[in-house]
């Protein structure tokens, strides 16, 4: 059966385009984009580990650094400011915690924590690196379009970023071993429409069973 109303969530995720010309003078307030980055962090999560940080830069000189570190993408500096997604291989060793948050807010008995820290204990820590990678990559993929989806719903615009050197960002923002950029989110009010964008018909990429 055919969709014949358009709900709200459908005109967002229909709405939302990756803008590349933001209005330089647009500013968006640290507490708003901490509320968009709470919602954002709804997101599921590899058992629940959330393998995700963020870096929010709104410095003007900083985001001209970050500019030339992402070859030179002008939204880097026009927009209001830039969320950087990283990942975080060690994102297990906060096990302890977030399950005893679990408890705290009824979501999980006392035994029930303490079966599965022990056994993120005893799956994580053994793990690859590269899978550990995979793990955070993918969770933060899922928070970073929620982040995108909520940015649109309050007005606002966005556009992902893969293309930046993830060796140099490390290094300017002094990044721990186990934290590592995935990708960048320009955040803002767009100065020119984004193009538009096909997708392929869906017979073309699913198979039913």
């Amino acid at each position: 059966m055919s969709i014949k109303t358009e709900s709200p969530l459908q005109k967002v995720m229909t709405e939302r385009k990756s803008v590349r010309a933001y209005d330089p003078n647009f500013k968006i307030s640290k507490e708003e984009l901490e509320e968009m980055l709470k919602l954002a962090t709804t997101a599921p999560s590899s058992s629940n580990l959330q393998a995700w940080n963020f870096i929010v830069i709104q410095d003007q000189e900083v985001k001209k650094e970050l500019r030339a570190i992402a070859n030179n993408q002008a939204q880097v500096e026009t927009s209001s400011a830039i969320i950087a997604v990283l990942g975080n291989i060690d994102a297990y060793k906060n096990v302890e915690k977030i399950y005893t948050q679990n408890v705290e807010e009824g979501y999980m008995d006392e035994s029930v924590k303490e079966r599965s820290v022990a056994n993120t204990y005893k799956v994580y820590p053994n793990a690859p690196v590269e899978a550990r990678m995979n793990i955070a990559s993918y969770d933060a993929g899922l928070a970073s379009m929620q982040l995108m989806l909520i940015a649109k719903e309050r007005g606002y615009d966005t556009i992902p970023m893969g293309g930046f050197d993830k060796v140099k960002f490390a290094e300017r923002f002094g990044l721990p071993e186990n934290l590592f950029p995935i990708v960048l989110i320009a955040i803002g009010k767009a100065a020119a429409p984004a193009f538009g964008t096909s997708r392929l018909p869906i017979e073309d990429v699913t198979r039913f069973i």
